[in-house]
């Protein structure tokens, strides 16, 4: 997850006159190399359309196309107690949400767990165990009994697990491959359901995984539990997903399962691996660099232009780049801070285009106080028009991905929920995503957006909590496509 400061007041516009030509230069070099102009996101969303069909199909793409076995939407009368636990890059959160009677409610408790940088590299074993610890320790706060094996009935619970998993079944799943900064040997290839139940066993906790879920599938589904003009969910944040709700006869890959065409499945697109074949994203030196010197080379193509993790990454390499090759950037002063990789994240650039100050007095604070460096107003100003460059150009992009979707299923009018840090606190970067929508899909100027983005639901809590009923709701209808164990469930 990318840490943001708090949202301040609106920001100033630049200026270019202080500026002398050999900055000026660079600038223009710069927006050359990073603005995307309407014909290549059409280009892009073409390209991607063709790459979400070839991911359905048997022989699938580099965009995994996951089916869920989430089958439709909730109709907002799903009731009863849930627990859903949240994996993500930073947090473990374990949350308790009752559904009731009233369509479209819900509440919920939740707590919140560090997750130990030690335990991102370290054992499979050692991971469940702590995941499993913090489910009983919130289990015993907030149920209050002394044995838990003495609880009346197991708590049905959804696992939001969110990183790239072939699931042949809701309550399974098999890792991919680690993304996040998790790097745990043993584990990729291997369904998690079994390490994660043992690890429950093991501590005799009253809980039965319902589903593991992705948070963008979770995204889409809670956020459609009170918004029924949703039909897709997006995350803008660490990394980049979508999921939508495809018809089973679409997906050629599950044709073997012989279920209805018209039946409704959801799609976790994990589509961050769009163009891994480098065919038509507009990459930059700077993004090669960045995918050359990753963990995962050749992964990932389209989450490395335009994901949180690697914003501030961009921006450090262009900076170094200008210092070291071209025009004597910061000239003089001590870069040593700068030449840390990743030592910027996404928060940097946000506070540097939130700078309400004609002189950019914060933004020079900021690389004094972070950096140690000294900047003057013009590379202030380079500073200022990089990060909207490279903050503009991840909105931009990203609206390809939720193009490709709306023409591939012919949506002329919806919602689209999008949650994650970037999409949230990142400024500009819904009306960036908007306008480049606009130009993708050539909406006369008159017209209302008829695809909105707006903010979504909680996906990795609610939404986990959701499939899970909508699981137990068709084990007992006798639906049990894509169920392997409904011992428990009812």
């Amino acid at each position: 997850m990318v840490d943001f400061p708090p949202r301040r007041k609106p920001s100033r516009k630049g200026s270019m006159v202080d500026v002398p030509k050999d900055l000026l230069e660079q600038i223009k070099e710069l927006e050359r190399l990073f603005t995307v102009d309407q014909a290549k996101l059409k280009e892009v969303t073409n390209h991607f359309v063709k790459e979400l069909e070839k991911g359905l199909s048997v022989e699938g793409g580099s965009i995994p196309m996951n089916p869920t076995w989430v089958m439709g939407y909730p109709d907002g009368h799903e009731t009863g107690t849930f627990l859903a636990l949240d994996m993500g890059g930073t947090n473990l959160r374990v949350c308790e949400i009752v559904l009731p009677e009233e369509k479209g409610e819900f509440e919920i408790i939740q707590s919140k767990y560090r997750m130990p940088e030690e335990l991102k590299t370290g054992g499979s074993e050692e991971l469940w165990g702590y995941i499993a610890d913090c489910l009983q320790q919130f289990i015993e706060y907030h149920h209050e009994v002394e044995d838990l094996e003495q609880m009346d009935k197991k708590l049905p619970l959804g696992f939001t697990f969110s990183f790239p998993a072939t699931q042949d079944f809701i309550d399974h799943g098999i890792l991919q491959r680690w993304t996040k900064g998790f790097d745990i040997a043993g584990v990729e290839g291997k369904d998690v359901v079994p390490l994660f139940e043992a690890a429950l066993e093991k501590r005799k906790l009253p809980i039965k995984l319902g589903a593991l879920i992705n948070d963008t599938t979770g995204t889409l589904i809670a956020s459609h539990y009170t918004d029924d003009t949703m039909q897709i969910g997006c995350i803008f944040g660490t990394g980049c997903n979508a999921a939508y709700m495809e018809n089973c006869g679409s997906v050629p890959k599950i044709a073997h399962h012989n279920l209805p065409p018209d039946m409704p499945i959801a799609i976790n697109c994990e589509y961050g691996a769009f163009d891994n074949e480098h065919a038509v994203l507009p990459r930059t030196p700077f993004d090669v660099t960045i995918d050359e010197d990753s963990p995962r080379p050749g992964q990932q193509s389209f989450e490395k232009m335009i994901a949180g993790l690697y914003l501030g990454e961009l921006f450090r390499l262009v900076l170094i780049d200008l210092h070291d090759n071209k025009c004597k950037m910061f000239e003089g002063q001590d870069i040593s801070k700068l030449r840390k990789a990743y030592s910027l994240d996404a928060s940097f650039l946000s506070f540097i285009e939130e700078d309400p100050f004609e002189n950019l007095s914060e933004t020079g604070e900021l690389f004094s106080k972070e950096l140690g460096i000294k900047a003057h107003k013009p590379e202030l100003e380079l500073c200022r028009r990089l990060a909207e460059l490279i903050g503009t150009r991840a909105a931009r992009l990203s609206a390809c991905g939720v193009a490709a979707i709306c023409k591939k299923k012919e949506i002329k009018a919806c919602h689209v929920g999008a949650d994650g840090s970037v999409f949230n606190k990142y400024p500009h970067f819904k009306a960036r995503g908007a306008q480049a929508l606009r130009e993708i899909l050539d909406w006369p100027a008159e017209k209302r957006d008829p695809i909105d983005i707006r903010a979504a639901e909680d996906g990795s809590g609610v939404g986990a909590a959701l499939i899970a009923a909508l699981t137990i709701k068709r084990v007992k209808a006798g639906n049990l496509a894509g169920i392997r164990n409904t011992e428990g469930m009812i």
